[in-house]
């Protein structure tokens, strides 16, 4: 598993804010690709989407 990679496009996909991050989830989770998820196998995706939506719980739980 590329670790460094997902690290990578995890802040990539944080710096562009609460809303696209939700979007870049909701496609992953969809079994659509990303930019620069294309080289990313199956479960490297998942962890990806698995990093993203624990990012975004936080927010979730300030925002209640």
């Amino acid at each position: 598993m590329n670790q460094q990679k997902i690290t990578q496009l995890v802040e990539t996909y944080c710096q562009m804010g609460c809303t696209s991050v939700y979007a870049i989830i909701e496609t992953l989770e969809s079994g659509m690709h990303v930019e620069g998820t294309e080289d990313l196998n199956d479960k490297e995706r998942l962890t990806l989407t698995h990093e993203l939506k624990a990012i975004m719980s936080v927010y979730q739980n300030k925002e209640s």
